[in-house]
């Protein structure tokens, strides 16, 4: 049974300008790198599906889900946040990568593939209840754990961030949800400034200085997050993969490389494995340092499919 590998062409028409980081190169620069590395012929090829208001509004209120069908350009740009602008195909790209986030949750639960990875975009961890930011406007991964908790019935869901940025939109949604545990590393005093208040008995969010390197990273996940998903005994595992925490990776400063990735990625499985019989999915997130997020994805993914 091979893992699935969701996305769609759709998720390529959304951009928010020349020279801005969260470009659709990203998918292209991820595509090619796990094409030449072979991984792609142990990967079961899906298109993402549409989400619907009612899926969406499991994530957010029906009230933003509105506005922002609402604010879509027939032309051009318009800013939604500061750093975060539409495009007349922008909401088709934000549907295809919530739709994908359910449909890899609909596939690993059924048992038809062990694991799979949504490379979509736009990326999702910032969008909170009720606003798009920093490239963000729906939650993908919350929209796909609340699809597993609402739907499936699932009663303990793990969410794993290791995005440079703290994933602040996902904390607003699911901030006093004990069903999920949310367990994140990201970098100090950068956007969204935020994290380091967001903890108690479902939040393990852990704020590293500039330039800490692999080695603090490892020793945080292994002394903050393992204890706390072992404690949790998950039924699932999600996982927000950004890769900007890359050495190479100009938006942050952490100092990470691809075996840093690999290494956690095999955390997770091992996680996966004593709890949940492996499920794991993950989303992509963050990571425009185009060569360095395409080692980085072909890292994650190596050892995602079970090929490391």
């Amino acid at each position: 049974m091979l893992s699935a590998f969701i996305t769609h062409p759709d998720c390529a028409r959304h951009d928010m300008g020349a020279g801005h980081p969260e470009c659709p190169e990203r998918l292209s620069a991820i595509h090619d790198r796990l094409l030449i590395a072979g991984l792609l012929d142990y990967m079961a090829p899906h298109d993402a599906p549409l989400a619907t208001r009612t899926q969406l509004a499991r994530a957010h209120t029906m009230s933003y889900v509105r506005e922002l069908i609402a604010a879509v350009p027939t032309e051009g740009h318009r800013f939604i946040a500061p750093d975060t602008l539409m495009n007349p195909h922008t909401l088709r790209a934000a549907l295809r990568a919530a739709g994908a986030a359910m449909l890899s949750t609909d596939l690993v639960l059924a048992g038809k593939a062990p694991t799979a990875f949504c490379s979509v975009r736009p990326p999702g961890h910032h969008a909170t209840r009720e606003a798009a930011m920093g490239f963000c406007f729906f939650n993908n991964v919350a929209v796909g754990i609340r699809h597993a908790l609402d739907v499936h019935g699932l009663q303990r869901v793990a969410l794993i961030d290791f995005d440079v940025h703290h994933g602040n939109g996902s904390v607003d949604i699911f901030r006093g949800d004990d069903r999920v545990l949310m367990c994140s590393i990201f970098e100090k005093g950068i956007y969204p400034f935020s994290g380091e208040d967001d903890n108690g008995p479902r939040m393990v969010n852990v704020g590293l200085p500039p330039r800490s390197g692999g080695d603090a990273f490892r020793a945080a996940v292994t002394g903050r997050w393992l204890p706390a998903l072992d404690a949790f005994a998950p039924q699932l595992v999600c996982v927000s993969a950004g890769f900007d925490g890359h050495r190479e990776d100009d938006m942050g400063n952490l100092g990470l490389v691809e075996n840093d990735y690999a290494w956690v990625t095999r955390q997770i499985m091992d996680v996966a494995q004593r709890h949940c019989r492996g499920r794991v999915i993950s989303c992509l997130e963050g990571g425009y340092a185009l060569s360095a997020l395409a080692r980085s994805a072909a890292a994650h993914v190596r050892v995602l499919i079970g090929a490391d």
